[in-house]
């Protein structure tokens, strides 16, 4: 299979436009695709500079352009070369102007206006750093979601990508000899969600981290036994609870949180039900 220049032509960041690409390309499994990134694209001069790397390095053209002359210039030239464009935005656009009878605004990057959304985003990524791993559990009460788990059940990861969501998140790690807070058991505006993993892929994912830090690999800490009861201590806990449960042993952190959101919008619902 040759390989594919794919070219990614944003008027903004380009964010929307990589995952899009992103998520295309998951579907084609062994593709040979050469990704070329062009953010900020808002002037024909600098769509013209761009056009000569273009044209050295023929493929696929991705596109999210608001501004209609930049656009055409974009198809013009690439029709010039036999290149196919596509406006990966447009169906999207196209189908929300016929629902909402308005014709839209081209001005880029207005998925990033700094409105009250952005600063509550913000607010709930300095929150969830500030309550990493047990700190500061006495604001624990202000969090949305808390996540609990034993050591490398991808806790942190998984709460920074709910805060760029703009969930403000703590997590707690579940040790046998030294318990979590009693704050922990009395939480009533969080939703406290148990993360847990098959014992065997906990060992290799720690035993990778001990050899990452240079450290001794065979320590209590990759024992099997051990670790076997150390999740199991976790999961009583968690159902003695009756906290919603999540296995990561198979699931990316984007697949982790999208479950933990799906537990909060139930809780949500059943709430506003009442």
């Amino acid at each position: 299979m040759p390989r594919l220049h794919l070219h990614l032509l944003s008027d903004s960041t380009g964010e929307t436009l990589e995952t899009i690409a992103k998520a295309a390309l998951a579907q084609f499994e062994g593709a040979d695709v050469s990704r070329h990134f062009w953010p900020m694209v808002r002037s024909l001069q600098h769509l013209d500079r761009i056009m000569g790397e273009i044209a050295s390095h023929p493929g696929l053209v991705f596109y999210t352009l608001a501004n209609l002359e930049i656009r055409d210039r974009l198809e013009e030239r690439c029709r010039a070369l036999g290149l196919p464009t596509v406006a990966v935005l447009e169906s999207a656009v196209e189908a929300l102007k016929a629902a909402l009878g308005q014709h839209p605004h081209a001005r880029p990057g207005r998925q990033h206006a700094m409105d009250e959304a952005y600063f509550a985003r913000v607010d709930a990524i300095h929150y969830t750093i500030a309550h990493d791993d047990g700190v500061a559990w006495e604001d624990w009460e202000q969090a949305d979601i808390v996540l609990a788990g034993v050591s490398r059940s991808s806790k942190t990861p998984t709460s920074i990508y709910l805060a760029n969501r703009g969930y403000k998140v703590a997590n707690i790690p579940i040790v046998v000899e030294s318990p979590p807070p009693p704050a922990l058991f009395g939480l009533r505006h969080p939703l406290v969600v148990g993360l847990t993993t098959a014992p065997e892929r906990l060992v290799q994912v720690r035993r990778n981290r001990l050899l990452s830090l240079n450290q001794v690999p065979e320590t209590a800490y990759v024992d099997q036994e051990r670790v076997a009861k150390e999740v199991q201590y976790a999961r009583r806990m968690f159902a003695d609870n009756g906290w919603p449960v999540i296995d990561v042993t198979r699931r990316s952190i984007e697949e982790t949180a999208a479950a933990v959101i799906n537990f909060f919008n139930e809780r949500r619902s059943a709430e506003q039900a009442e």
